[in-house]
């Protein structure tokens, strides 16, 4: 079997995932995940399939001729799965500009690898701005201290609330 990465986005409407589903279900694949988001009218996402070698090309194929869609599609290798800690950290601020480069400049300090990175920003009607949400799932070596990267997270902004929460 042949893992396969596909990235899709499109113009939001009813129906997308469904193609999309439909199509890799016609050759033989087998849908192992994915990760769907709205944003300003598209519709976007990956998701990751395993197929077998003979149906490989055809299903990049017939992925490639979905309308509506931008469909891109990767083969990789086996991934390796690795025994790091993973932390979870929640980020709560003031917005501002250059927020998110600032959290991961600080976890490029720390030469740490983002799983999954999810932010939005929301309406504090009390103070009359926004709030920055953010939410990353990390990996980090075994024994890492998770305090000097709170340390580091907090110094960018007095207002910064931080969470870190490990997996293991």
């Amino acid at each position: 079997m042949q893992s396969l990465v596909i990235s899709i986005m499109g113009k939001d409407k009813p129906g997308l995932v469904d193609a999309l589903a439909k199509c890799v279900y016609k050759h033989e694949g087998n849908w192992q995940g994915s990760s769907f988001a709205h944003m300003a009218g598209m519709f976007t996402g990956f998701v990751e399939v395993h197929v077998s070698n003979d149906n490989k090309q055809s299903l990049i194929d017939a992925l490639d001729a979905i309308k509506d869609m931008s469909v891109q599609s990767v083969a990789v290798g086996s991934s390796e799965k690795s025994n790091n800690t993973k932390l979870t950290v929640d980020v709560m601020g003031n917005d501002k500009t250059g927020i998110v480069q600032e959290l991961t400049s600080v976890l490029n300090q720390f030469n740490l690898n983002i799983l999954t990175f999810a932010s939005h920003c929301e309406s504090a009607p009390n103070w009359g701005s926004l709030i920055f949400k953010a939410k990353a799932e990390i990996a980090v070596p075994d024994g890492f201290d998770d305090g000097a990267l709170q340390e580091a997270f907090e110094s960018l902004a007095n207002d910064l609330v931080v969470d870190i929460t490990a997996k293991r």
